[in-house]
């Protein structure tokens, strides 16, 4: 082989390197972002919840008032 292509080589060899570091990093990045994202979803799922509780409890309230008029 020639220096040449040997020197070619290792420039592409550095750039897929460098190219993977940089996705790992993203990957990294966007696994962080997802756990947060998971959170407030969990937490969304709560508040829609409870929601639905205070809901049936003032629907149910209706019912009663329904009931007795």
């Amino acid at each position: 082989m020639s220096f040449d292509v040997l020197e070619k080589l290792e420039s592409k060899i550095q750039a897929a390197v460098d190219t993977i570091s940089l996705l790992q990093m993203e990957v990294e990045e966007l696994k962080e972002q997802n756990g947060k994202l998971g959170e407030e979803n969990q937490q969304l799922k709560q508040q829609h919840d409870a929601w639905q509780e205070r809901l049936r409890v003032l629907l149910g309230k209706i019912d009663q008032v329904e009931e007795n008029a």
